[in-house]
């Protein structure tokens, strides 16, 4: 079932299944809500709460974002973590939950932080997957505004090719080359709110204090093939209290998308706790 709310005068939407323990998925990006459908089909007692993010799929941009916050790109709408963060504890709202188990892969698992930090007790558990708590370094940022002057410039498209590969291993390309077509077509953002989303990428805070924090169960799975989230960095969840860490060979950035049945069974085994 497809429903929609509105978040600072945005209309987002999102999808939400039977009845089960409440679990919402945040995907990543430039991707929308369908990165997570193989993996929730493989989910049983589950309630999925599954978004579109501001700005991808069906999800509106919106026209109130602030401008200035990145200083490479001073002219650059910011969709910040903060506003993501917002727009998730609406959607919380609308679906009538006061609290559930959380999931974010990349930019969702940023938001995850953001959510922390803003409204901890609605939030049973946090799962990262190939996300991480540190901020853009350096070479990150100049691949943020290198990443906006090309979508100016040329549009979207070939930005959205070469994401498509770079995202998915390496392993899941040769086995089963179709995927990175999969990956492709669910790439609709248009050039507005890629630039909004990279320049929020780059001005998000340094989460590592963050994780220290959190003293709610944990479960981080790293992509043993990321080349955007190393499992060196993923290590940095090691600090919080109840961390369940792993590494999940052959997977690149998009690991629930490459590997369902894998990652399901990592996170299916991890949500019993929350059963009992």
């Amino acid at each position: 079932m497809t429903e929609s709310y509105i978040s600072a005068g945005a209309v987002l939407r999102y999808s939400k299944t039977a009845s089960g323990l409440p679990v919402v998925f945040l995907h990543p990006t430039p991707v929308d809500h369908d990165y997570w459908r193989p993996l929730v089909n493989k989910l049983t007692g589950v309630c999925a709460i599954v978004p579109d993010l501001r700005g991808h799929g069906n999800s509106e941009l919106g026209s109130s974002l602030p401008i200035g916050g990145f200083s490479r790109v001073p002219d650059a709408s910011v969709l910040t973590m903060r506003q993501l963060a917002a727009d998730v504890l609406l959607l919380l709202d609308a679906a009538g939950i006061k609290e559930a188990v959380f999931a974010g892969c990349s930019i969702g698992g940023y938001v995850l932080l953001e959510l922390w930090r803003q409204q901890p007790k609605r939030m049973r558990g946090l799962a990262f997957v190939c996300s991480k708590p540190q901020p853009d370094a350096e070479p990150g940022l100049q691949k943020r505004a290198e990443n906006i002057a090309r979508v100016r410039a040329e549009g979207v498209d070939g930005f959205f090719d070469s994401m498509a590969q770079s995202l998915v291993g390496a392993t899941a390309r040769t086995q089963r080359p179709s995927i990175v077509g999969e990956v492709r077509s669910r790439m609709t953002l248009a050039p507005e709110a890629v630039v909004a989303v990279q320049a929020g990428l780059a001005t998000r805070p340094d989460s590592v204090p963050t994780v220290r924090t959190i003293d709610v169960p944990l479960l981080a799975i790293a992509g043993e093939e990321d080349g955007a989230v190393s499992p060196a960095e993923m290590s940095a969840f090691l600090e919080a209290r109840r961390c369940q860490f792993h590494v999940l060979p052959d997977a690149g950035h998009f690991a629930a998308f490459e590997q369902p049945q894998n990652v399901a069974g990592l996170l299916g085994s991890w949500l019993d706790q929350f059963r009992a």
